[in-house]
């Protein structure tokens, strides 16, 4: 207990610490490893399990909302085929000019262990990137599809790699993996029986973790793989968003054990081993650079382009796994597990760093780039037709399609929904709320609305507040002049987004309770 209380002492610390500073807490995460390993901690079985529970979570949530047609679009499948095979080279050939400085690391090395370490760095870090989406709740949104559609190719890659190294092909029983498929048709008839709460959270955990990882692992395919096509087949479900969200919290808890993990592996590194992986940091910038040219020539909006870029531009995980593969196989010198450990920790600082300032950077970059045909551009990135709106709902979750029903059906305003969740959008449509796709986050969120000059009421219902904040000083620094009215979850919330020239903000709760009693008194008087 001595131990458990020392790292979860040193941990929730640094954690704080970045927060003080305006960092993400992953990087005092992180730091806690190397801390944590300073004090003579460098092994800690309890937070590797700990760490691959929250993976397993992820990636089971991932599949939950995962839909198999995005990975069909050559934005997809062209730019993680392309932007992998030119990182192998380029990693391969950046390191060879390294060697010519004389590092001891790199002398005599061989090109088969130059393609090896390519490989390595080759990849980008689903937990990074996936987390760093729901953080801003933009998973649903175009870039964030991109972006995981990416990443999915990118682990069929390491699933390929990990079979062809191991030695062995995966059991003759691998083929067993396709009943799940009617299995699950089993599953979800159960799932409709347990409800909600507490037991439907514990379903999700055991469906990840027993038919997902453990079934594939028995057969001799990837566990994590196996939970991420368990939560594809559950998918279709309909409380599948729920429990999402309900396994949320405890994903993103056991998560921490991850990133602290990252910061314990290797060991101590020695001034050489922190300067090669300082070098290898300066190729993160190639890496956002290549992702964004690839994704332009798929025909996306800069904007999108380099959202992607950005949030895909950090090392990954598996250059660990990738590295360590190398190191049993006597390929390469053990010493380089330290170094790419150390160059994924700080690629995931600077990864965070650069995210932070994401928007503001992509301004100044979209400003002295080249225009764009806005017809030529792939149909999700074209702007959206308003024409006829009146109000608009920014956010149609259960409070925007409330807002949207209470417009349609009691005033005579016209209203439109908006959302960049485009399935959602599609959705709602066919319901006859009639809802368009698009980022209001997007600095040109106003001026890309076609149709835009009749609409005079906004409302913001996004559940985060500060995408919220965001739109409103973006449609007052556009020149909106209409009604801006907003959600919020607390009274200081609220007060801020009026603070930024929201006409009015209501907090959820109380604005429920108040509906709740004029209910009743309406029933009373009937």
């Amino acid at each position: 207990m001595a131990d458990a209380a020392l790292i979860m002492s040193v941990t929730f610390a640094m954690g704080y610490i970045a927060s003080l500073i305006r960092l993400p807490p992953l990087i005092g995460f992180l730091s806690a490893g190397f801390v944590l390993n300073a004090f003579g901690h460098e092994e800690v079985p309890i937070i590797d399990t700990i760490g691959g529970l929250g993976v397993t979570l992820l990636l089971f949530g991932i599949g939950l909302k995962l839909d198999l047609r995005s990975l069909l679009g050559r934005e997809v499948w062209l730019t993680s085929s392309v932007h992998m095979l030119a990182s192998v080279v380029a990693g391969a050939a950046f390191l060879w000019a390294v060697s010519l400085t004389g590092l001891a690391l790199l002398t005599n090395v061989s090109l088969g262990k130059l393609a090896l370490l390519g490989l390595a760095l080759a990849f980008s870090s689903t937990v990074f990137v996936v987390k760093m989406l729901e953080e801003r709740g933009e998973a649903d949104a175009f870039y964030g599809r991109i972006a995981i559609g990416i990443l999915i190719m990118q682990d069929i890659v390491a699933v390929a790699f990990l079979t062809a190294t191991s030695g062995h092909l995966p059991s003759i029983w691998a083929i067993s993996v396709i009943l799940l498929w009617p299995a699950s048709k089993v599953i979800r008839k159960l799932w409709t029986r347990i409800g909600h709460g507490e037991m439907q959270a514990l379903f999700g955990i055991v469906m990840a973790l027993v038919p997902g990882y453990l079934f594939f692992s028995i057969v001799g395919l990837k566990g994590d793989l196996g939970a991420l096509i368990m939560g594809i087949l559950l998918a279709s479900h309909k409380n599948s968003s729920e429990l999402a969200r309900s396994l949320f919290h405890f994903k993103e808890l056991l998560l921490i054990g991850f990133f602290v993990s990252i910061g314990l592996a290797g060991g101590l590194p020695n001034v050489a081993d922190v300067l090669i992986a300082g070098l290898l940091l300066l190729l993160l910038p190639v890496r956002a650079a290549g992702y964004a040219f690839l994704l332009r020539l798929a025909k996306v909006r800069q904007r999108t382009a380099w959202l992607t870029a950005f949030g895909l531009m950090q090392y990954s995980e598996f250059g660990l796994i990738v590295v360590a593969v190398g190191v049993d196989a006597g390929l390469i010198d053990a010493e380089w597990l330290i170094v790419v450990s150390v160059a994924v920790a700080f690629s995931f600082i600077i990864s965070a760093i650069v995210n932070a300032k994401a928007r503001t950077l992509i301004e100044h970059l979209a400003a002295r780039a080249p225009e764009q045909d806005p017809m030529s551009l792939h149909p999700e990135d074209r702007p959206a037709d308003i024409t006829g709106a009146e109000a608009l709902i920014v956010g149609m979750g259960r409070i925007g399609q409330s807002a949207y029903q209470r417009f349609d059906e009691d005033h005579e305003i016209v209203p439109v929904g908006v959302d960049s969740d485009g399935a959602r959008a599609k959705q709602l449509t066919a319901r006859g709320m009639r809802t368009v796709e698009a980022d209001a986050s997007d600095a040109e969120f106003w001026q890309r609305l076609i149709g835009r000059d009749q609409v005079r009421v906004v409302i913001l219902a996004m559940p985060r507040h500060g995408a919220n904040l965001s739109v409103v000083k973006s449609l007052r620094a556009a020149g909106f002049t209409g009604t801006i009215s907003a959600v919020a979850r607390f009274d200081d919330e609220a007060e801020q987004t009026k603070k930024y020239g929201a006409d009015a903000s209501f907090n959820v709760y109380g604005a429920a309770g108040m509906e709740l009693a004029d209910d009743v008194m309406r029933r009373e008087h009937s």
